[in-house]
């Protein structure tokens, strides 16, 4: 009895052994440290607000608002050197861009896009959005302080409003209007201080020109929303600010819009607060190895007002029977169809697209040329093999634009115009002339020849944050509907999606001879023992 009980033994051995090698190698394999629960982190008080309205200097009559940066400068001296270093002011950064690309300086100043196309070009329209005064064109001066705009971050009154097509001035008494009056400048600079999701979202909620248009996770409902809208933005739950997460020094802000950016750094992360094993289950925290929080914890966005998912402008300029603009509606009210645009596709509680990213992004530059349909505006870097990548929500925003027939390049396309007949495309609906005028501007060179091509750009989305009820649950991606959230993620084998029957027969197997193993061990125990007494 003994010689058959070791045979079986011996049997045993050999077949669990392997699948014991197997339950560990995918259990702990991947791991690289098992992440270790912390307390969640908390920023560190402020302490008292200062009363800026008890400051002499700020009682003078300002005329200009360059004045009031002047003021500013004059107590909290050496800040405009690290604001004139930073990214929100100089629209580029110096980076390294993947897969041998080189070393190149890109941001909103020097980069296309499939919305408006280009910054470059644009100055008084898009320059609004710039923390400074008057970046009208070329001649504007970055090494000047003075025309950095204090106001805009630090206001705390919400009365002070950057006018319309200004190239980042404020409303004058020669232009001011009800929607755009002239800013009292002594009332605003002695309510300033830090700021507050208004003064982040008057340019980070409008991108693309309206609210909610570009990013679909950052608009305007979100700085009165309840928790189902964004847990931590939400007035009956966190009530955070954009700084308490995009945490700031010397005037550096951190966070990357993927959109402009390339390196994976200066980030502002979900585990700054919640560390990377905040779930106090071992097999949810094992997903953050290759699962990024948001894919989880952002099931949809756009989750109260429509954001763009497609914008045409190939059939822009249209006229009607007398010559005028066309403006249609949806059935959501918002516009399908505009002469000076073209058009769009909105959506609303969109489901994310998914894809592998590793924190790096290649960007198509002037000089590139289009080699493949739909051109990719951006490329999300990242694969399953690499060891950084993750599974991240994003939104594909897609499009078709101009591009020059004989280079093969896109363009250049000068939009913004202050009236008629100076070329732009919003005052004349004339692509070929504000191709023409937008390339010449950017000193790239035009064939005279274009067509429009499909392109696609891709956002990370991190916003609008649901709480843990509404979360993804496992059957949402463990699953072989085409329904399931990963269906048209390819490249590696997901339990519940993926069926391989050489893997899902030797599981079974494993599982089987497992069981059988033990019951025959028993019985063989249980008739040695009665054999023996």
């Amino acid at each position: 009895m003994n010689k058959i009980s070791q045979k079986l033994t011996t049997f045993l051995v050999v077949l669990v052994l392997p699948a014991l090698v197997i339950f560990l190698t995918v259990h702990f394999g991947l791991r690289r440290g098992i992440p270790v629960k912390k307390e969640y982190q908390v920023r560190a008080s402020l302490g008292k607000k200062v009363d800026h309205s008890e400051f002499q200097i700020l009682k003078q009559e300002f005329k200009r608002p360059q004045d009031v940066t002047a003021a500013c400068l004059s107590c909290h001296n050496k800040r405009d050197d690290e604001l004139m270093a930073s990214a929100h002011w100089k629209w580029d950064r110096e980076t390294n861009l993947p897969n041998g690309r080189g070393k190149v300086n890109i941001g909103k100043k020097n980069l296309i896009n499939n919305f408006c196309m280009a910054a470059d070009g644009n100055n008084g329209s898009c320059m609004r959005c710039h923390i400074g005064y008057g970046w009208q064109d070329k001649s504007f001066d970055f090494n000047d302080p003075n025309n950095i705009d204090c106001l805009v971050c630090h206001d705390n009154t919400n009365t002070y409003k950057k006018r319309k097509n200004s190239a980042g001035m404020p409303a004058t008494t020669e232009n001011a209007t009800s929607e755009f009056p002239v800013p009292d400048y002594n009332f605003v600079s002695q309510n300033v201080g830090k700021p507050k999701r208004e003064n982040c979202g008057v340019c980070h909620f409008h991108g693309g020109g309206g609210n909610n248009v570009k990013h679909g996770d950052l608009e305007e409902a979100m700085l009165n929303c309840s928790r189902s809208v964004d847990v931590h933005m939400a007035k009956d739950g966190k009530d955070m600010a954009c700084n308490d997460c995009h945490l700031t020094e010397n005037h550096n802000i951190t966070g990357r819009a993927y959109s402009v950016s390339s390196e994976n750094t200066n980030r502002s992360t979900c585990e700054q607060c919640h560390t990377s094993a905040p779930h106090n289950d071992k097999v949810l925290d094992m997903h953050y190895i290759k699962v990024a929080c948001q894919t989880c914890h952002i099931p949809i966005y756009a989750k109260v007002n429509p954001t763009v998912m497609y914008w045409d402008w190939s059939v822009a300029g249209k006229r009607d029977a007398n010559g005028n603009p066309i403006t249609e509606y949806d059935n959501q009210h918002k516009y399908s169809y505009i002469s000076i645009k073209g058009h769009f596709v909105w959506n609303d509680h969109v489901k994310p697209d998914y894809a592998w990213f590793n924190g790096t992004a290649d960007h198509y530059l002037y000089d590139d040329t289009i080699t493949t349909i739909p051109l990719k505006i951006n490329t999300l870097m990242g694969n399953y093999e690499d060891l950084e990548s993750k599974i991240w929500p994003i939104k594909i925003h897609r499009g078709k634009q101009p591009f020059d027939t004989i280079s093969k390049k896109l363009v250049n396309v000068k939009v913004f115009g202050n009236s008629k007949g100076e070329g732009a495309f919003w005052e004349d609906l004339r692509m070929d002339t504000a191709i023409y005028l937008g390339m010449k501007y950017a000193e790239r060179e035009y064939s005279g020849k274009f067509d429009f091509v499909q392109t696609e750009a891709y956002w990370p989305i991190n916003h609008q944050v649901a709480p843990k009820e509404q979360t993804l649950k496992c059957i949402d991606c463990h699953t072989r509907s085409e329904e399931g959230r990963l269906a048209k993620l390819p490249g590696f084998y997901l339990p519940g999606r993926n069926y391989a029957k050489a893997v899902d027969y030797s599981g079974f197997a494993i599982i089987i001879i497992s069981v059988l193993g033990v019951i025959i061990h028993s019985v063989m125990r249980i008739f040695a023992r009665k054999n023996n007494l």
